[in-house]
């Protein structure tokens, strides 16, 4: 049986769990995730754990946050005035908001808490400072 290999188009199912077991994300109700190895679409490390596996093969893995979405950065976190936020915004908690950088861009900026003065952005990844599990199914491969 074929083993994947970089350059292959492949379908795999995960379930992706945190440290506590709640489970983050999983394919298991939907179609399996496809993508093309070796192109770092994916975290570094789950695409490793595809490589060199055959179709219904099953493995479990884990990756530490700092091989993840990073540890969380403290100056990604800051606090602005609710003033400057146009009153069609809706300001809740965990609400996702694309923000213009000094530079021009944009920044996507998750809304950490609201006070009735200010609004707690953080740019940390929402899965920052969390160890990763997967279980990976290779569905097979295209």
């Amino acid at each position: 049986m074929a083993k994947a290999k970089n350059g292959d188009k492949v379908r795999v199912h995960y379930h992706g769990t945190l440290s506590d077991g709640s489970v983050f994300d999983s394919s298991l109700e939907r179609e399996p995730m496809e993508f093309v190895l070796g192109q770092g679409e994916l975290l570094p490390g789950f695409e490793a754990a595809v490589l060199g596996m055959e179709a219904a093969e099953t493995k479990t893995i884990h990756i530490p946050c700092e091989e993840a979405y990073g540890i969380i950065h403290d100056e990604f976190v800051v606090e602005a005035p609710r003033s400057i936020f146009p009153p069609d915004i809706e300001l809740k908690t965990g609400v996702m908001l694309q923000i213009p950088t000094e530079d021009g861009g944009t920044a996507v900026v998750r809304i950490g808490a609201v006070s009735e003065e200010t609004v707690i952005l953080d740019g940390n990844h929402p899965l920052a400072g969390q160890d990763l599990t997967f279980e990976l199914t290779l569905a097979g491969i295209v």
